[in-house]
């Protein structure tokens, strides 16, 4: 524990640095400070996700600010030493600024963070997330009282619509608006649901969330609760995610005891009982009606709306399902008011969205920023950049379902309605920037296979056209492709779009017909040239030494793992193509000094560096 006057070094423990082994840099920190006897001056401070997963694990210690990066269990003497006993920081720790090389002791000034506006994050890597005092500490449980004891259900429903508050797990639907109509439908029993069941690959917003904060996930339901009538609610949880399930659980139970949640909240008449149901990792569940279903025991597949969950839900009754973000969000409105939140964002996108930027970036993270950035000041200025200079190609928004932006379009402000006009969604959060080197086909093939796997099998346009684009993208990225092929997915990706049950299936053509949309040159490389420009589809890729590059080092012939290479001591090597499997070992074992090794692709035999 820290109290006033002390140090206190916060040691993230989400799954990102817990993989790291932050437990035993906190474990290391605690020993030497005890070790020492200066348990008055400094203590350690279990935080979750500060969202600079690529940097973990961090230690920041406050009130300072000072942020170590990439911190491993043996750093831990030196700092105590160093830093507590005789205040001289430790600088081989401190971030690299990846543009200019320089080190950053504070983490305000870091690019990564300078530029974000954190609302949703707002307590993520500042306090415990096991311990709800400290929560309550940073504000929390104040806008649950304010809206169970001060304001009608109708006034925080009035007060979430002229927010401007939409969605935050998909398509953007006014929550204000979704929480009316289930306060307005008939029955006494009605249901809340948050939906954690995040599937995207790549994806660990709502996961980061729920393991740093998750009474701010649990205060946005009370409050939902009593605005639509809701007296029993579920957290639905992917299983995988066990350290957020542990977490929720614990708040759960620490809210309940202070009288938070349960009955008769905080004497207010209104009364929730919250369960926490594990998913089994269906990505299909992330759909409304199908999560329902398997929170009822059931196979979880999608089932035609009208009618929608606010009128007939889960076992036939009223139900609202809002996203973690969104139900984070919440307590924040209520406490500061609708017109604080609505001053952020644009005109039809208010607040800040939260993004898993991932990739090939030079900060990659978990970041949250104003709606209405663009996607140029998300990538080059937060996300400093691609990593190694290299060239930026596509971001690809919305997770597996969503649409790949072309260089052109940098200057795309982030929101609802601008990504869906450029062949994209916004999603749940997911942001996968790709360089130079990455096949916009092969990229197509890699997500329409993950959307046919996942698909329920429910109905005949998602179950069979998603493998029909499949397979046509297999055969293009293996010299298969054919006349017709582009026009061909087109057409198939509409008719997947108009007609599938749920939004797995009508989002699910969305990386095709977006690769087409902006990079249709590469479609029409891969079918009449046979040939993949990125040097990326092994099948259309060929290799052959250079003689009068060669330096017969035998590095190349060493690393073949199907005794392609044949040369001798002194002479230039040659590869059979008839043995080559097109692996690369040879491309990677071949010294860059003498880069020997020559990578074509197609049948005019043009040539590139991989």
């Amino acid at each position: 524990m820290t109290g006033p006057g002390k140090l206190a070094l916060h040691v993230c423990q989400g799954t990102g640095c817990v993989s790291s082994k932050s437990p035993e840099i906190q474990a290391a920190l605690e020993r030497e400070i005890a070790a020492r006897g200066i348990s008055g001056r400094a203590g350690v401070k279990l935080t979750g996700c500060h969202g600079f997963c690529q940097r973990g694990p961090i230690v920041i210690v406050e009130p300072e600010g000072i942020f170590y990066s990439e911190v491993k269990p043996e750093d831990a003497p030196e700092i105590v030493r160093s830093h507590i006993v005789e205040g001289k920081p430790v600088e081989r720790l401190f971030y690299k600024d990846p543009a200019s090389g320089n080190a950053v002791p504070f983490y305000r000034d870091i690019t990564f963070y300078a530029k974000q506006q954190r609302v949703v994050l707002r307590n993520c890597g500042h306090i415990n997330p096991e311990i709800i005092d400290d929560y309550i500490a940073a504000g929390g449980y104040r806008a649950e009282r304010k809206a169970l004891l001060e304001m009608e259900p109708e006034q925080v429903i009035a007060e979430v619509k002229r927010s401007g508050l939409r969605g935050r797990g998909g398509a953007g639907f006014p929550t204000g608006q979704k929480w009316e109509f289930c306060r307005q439908a008939p029955g006494r029993q009605k249901y809340l649901i948050c939906n954690a069941d995040e599937g995207d690959p790549g994806a660990f917003m709502d996961r980061s969330v729920l393991e740093a904060d998750p009474h701010s996930v649990i205060e946005g339901m009370v409050i939902a609760s009593y605005a639509i009538g809701a007296t029993e609610g579920y957290v639905y949880v992917r299983a995988e995610y066990p350290l957020a399930v542990q977490r929720v659980g614990i708040a759960l139970r620490q809210a309940t005891e202070r009288g938070f949640v349960g009955k008769n909240i905080l004497g207010s008449g209104h009364g929730l009982e919250l369960h926490v149901k594990e998913g089994a990792g269906a990505f299909v569940c992330g759909e409304e009606t199908a999560l329902m279903m398997s929170i009822e025991g059931r196979r979880g597949m999608p089932r035609p709306r009208p009618p929608f969950p606010a009128q007939s839900g889960l076992w036939g009754k009223p139900t609202i399902i809002n996203n973690v973000k969104s139900l984070a969000t919440v307590p924040v409105i209520i406490d500061r008011g609708a017109d604080w939140f609505a001053s952020t964002g644009t005109e039809k996108s208010k607040g800040t969205v939260v993004f898993a930027l991932t990739g090939l970036m030079a900060n990659c993270g978990l970041v949250e920023v104003p709606l209405g950035m663009t996607l140029r000041e998300t990538i080059f200025t937060i996300g400093g950049g691609l990593l190694g200079g290299r060239k930026f190609k596509a971001v690809q928004t919305g997770g597996p379902s969503g649409g790949c932006i072309p260089a052109s379009l940098l200057d795309l402000p982030v929101d609802y309605d601008s990504l869906n006009a450029a062949g994209t969604i916004m999603g749940s959060g997911g942001m996968v920037v790709m360089d130079d080197r990455t096949c916009m086909v092969d990229i197509a093939r890699y997500f329409i296979n993950f959307t046919a796997q996942e698909s329920c099998g429910k109905c005949v346009p998602c179950r069979q056209g998603t493998r029909q684009m499949l397979d046509i993208l297999v055969d293009l990225t293996q010299g298969r492709g054919r006349p017709g092929d582009i026009e061909l997915l087109q057409e198939i990706g509409e008719s997947v779009k108009a007609g599938s049950l749920c939004g797995l299936g009508q989002t699910a053509p969305n990386p095709v017909l977006s690769t087409i949309r902006y990079f249709r040159d590469e479609y029409e490389a891969h079918i009449n040239e046979k040939r993949c420009p990125a040097l990326a589809c092994r099948p259309l890729l060929s290799y052959r030494i250079d003689p009068e590059k060669c330096a017969a080092c035998g590095l190349c012939k060493r690393a073949c793992p199907s005794e392609a290479i044949a040369g001798q001591k002194k002479k230039p090597h040659v590869i059979d193509p008839a043995k080559c499997i097109k692996c690369g070992s040879c491309f990677d074992a071949c010294p860059k000094k003498f880069g020997a090794v020559v990578v074509s692709s197609g049948e005019t035999g043009a040539q590139g560096v991989a």
